[in-house]
């Protein structure tokens, strides 16, 4: 099972400045709960933090911890975008999985929290 406590924030150190944050994990696992047959994804997360931001080797311990956990991807996407808005409270987060084919099918799950700015400044697709 998830683990959300694994997630370790540290301060931001220009919490009066809006700027972005992006982290692509490439190597995320979890499990189909029909088949019990591996999913690999990649997890591209984007913030701008407020107070707080996350702490890159709790993350990486964090998303490692589903990989025994079988759950679809549209839950795990919003369980992960959960924990992540609960651990930092950014001022907008989009958490976008984007999972290897299966079937001649290829999925990208995508989560936004907040106000997620959107057009040529804020660009975030």
């Amino acid at each position: 099972m998830a683990q959300p406590q694994l997630l370790e924030c540290f301060a931001n150190p220009q919490p009066d400045r809006a700027y972005q944050i992006e982290h692509v994990a490439e190597e995320f696992t979890s499990l189909c709960p029909k088949t019990g047959h591996p999913d690999f994804g990649t997890i591209v997360l984007r913030y701008a933090p407020a107070g707080l931001c996350v702490e890159l080797k709790s993350l990486k311990l964090y998303y490692q911890s589903y990989r025994n956990d079988g759950i679809f991807y549209e839950a795990v996407t919003n369980r992960i975008a959960d924990d992540l808005a609960a651990a930092m409270k950014p001022r907008w987060m989009v958490v976008e999985t984007q999972w290897k084919g299966r079937g001649g099918i290829y999925s990208v799950i995508r989560v936004e929290v907040g106000d997620v700015p959107h057009g040529p400044v804020g660009h975030v697709a």
